[in-house]
């Protein structure tokens, strides 16, 4: 499958070509950099705009097979020379500043890659621009100083579609990359963003980690625990990943709150819960249903059914429902605290769209209501 670039490598590459145009005042249409991967990385340049203080054009983002909401964004370097003595400093060497524009978002909160305020550039992205930057500045025996600002036209409404929002980046995208290189349909970047969100919660001084797959229950937990489960950490379907960080980032407890459609898997002891990966819900059910006092019959009915809120209904009709949820519920927190290996205390909420609350360990309320 096809790699692609990073927004890092497309921000690098724009601002070398713009570099090399203000300084020589020749149009450059390609620029070649070296990934910190080290993969070369030939770009096009695009919307080329050439004034006497200032020159600006683009990269457009190339996902490869990624499915990177990015992909055919275009990243903007503008670089100026500008006096030394006001940003810049006053000694005889190079200077370089590198800040955001449009569509580059700013940070709010504690916890991530930069300190509040600054553009969200991170610092291998920094890093490269520094280096490719410089490379043409020695080469053109230039020693002033250079403000360069990374926009992206298309940023803040790309935006809605990333993390950024829930991590307190406002206006924007992020300017990404450690390798400089997009792996295709690579499920790192997620993971790496859920430890990003877990590092925030750390930073701002919380103790107990609160996961959630998803916002299926946002009404259930707002109406039944007054929490709002946006305040929580997503963990998408990589349950046993989140498990493993939130015990390395140090909390003392961890409390997941789940629908009992993704739950149910990690009673089976999956700790991916991605179709894609198992399924096993209803066989599932139906053993602990059978565990609980169901007969053959019961079994079968669940069996057959096509999805958890229907197997609810079989259940509650062979008036097992809260037995059965109860063997659920320790079932997932055996499986999770197999995991964990005794790091961390680990807490359970388990709900329906239909049913509501379907079973809740003994310390899982309590912590909520520490944290509201």
């Amino acid at each position: 499958m096809k790699k692609g670039f990073t927004t890092g490598s497309c921000a690098a590459a724009a601002a070398k070509a713009a570099t090399y145009m203000l300084l020589t005042g020749t149009k450059k249409e390609k620029i070649s950099i070296e990934t910190p991967a080290k993969i070369m990385f030939d770009a096009d340049i695009v919307d080329i705009t050439l004034n006497e203080n200032q020159v600006s054009c683009s990269v457009v983002k190339d996902g490869g097979d990624d499915p990177d909401v990015t992909t055919g964004s275009h990243v903007v370097a503008a670089v100026s020379i500008e006096d030394k003595g006001t940003e810049c400093s006053t000694d005889s060497n190079l200077s370089i500043i590198i800040d955001g524009g449009v569509g580059v978002g700013r940070v709010t909160l504690p916890g991530l890659d930069q300190p509040v305020g600054n553009a969200a550039i991170n610092h291998v992205p920094r890093e490269m621009i520094i280096k490719e930057v410089s490379e043409v500045c020695r080469l053109l025996d230039f020693n002033g100083c250079l403000k360069i600002i990374i926009s992206v036209p298309e940023g803040e409404e790309l935006a809605n579609k990333t993390f950024n929002p829930r991590l307190g980046i406002v206006g924007g995208i992020s300017i990404l990359g450690t390798t400089g290189i997009v792996e295709p349909m690579s499920s790192k970047a997620l993971i790496d963003t859920i430890k990003v969100e877990l590092n925030q919660k750390k930073a701002l001084g919380m103790k107990d980690a609160i996961v959630t797959p998803g916002n299926y229950g946002l009404k259930f937990m707002a109406d039944n625990y007054g929490y709002n489960l946006d305040k929580s950490v997503k963990c998408s379907n990589f349950i046993g990943e989140t498990v493993d960080m939130v015990c390395d980032l140090g909390f003392e407890t961890m409390l997941i709150t789940g629908h009992i459609g993704k739950l149910v898997k990690v009673a089976g002891g999956i700790m991916n819960t991605h179709s894609h990966e198992a399924d096993s819900r209803m066989e599932i059910l139906a053993s602990c249903a059978i565990r609980a006092g169901a007969d053959a019959a019961v079994a079968i009915k669940i069996l057959d059914c096509l999805n958890t809120e229907e197997a609810l209904h079989v259940i509650e009709n062979a008036g097992l429902l809260k037995e059965t949820m109860d063997i659920v519920l320790e079932k997932i927190l055996f499986y999770l605290n197999f995991r964990a290996q005794g790091r961390i205390e680990i807490q359970c909420i388990l709900y329906s769209n239909e049913f509501g609350l379907l079973a809740e360990s003994e310390r899982a309320k309590a912590i909520l209501e520490e944290i509201r």
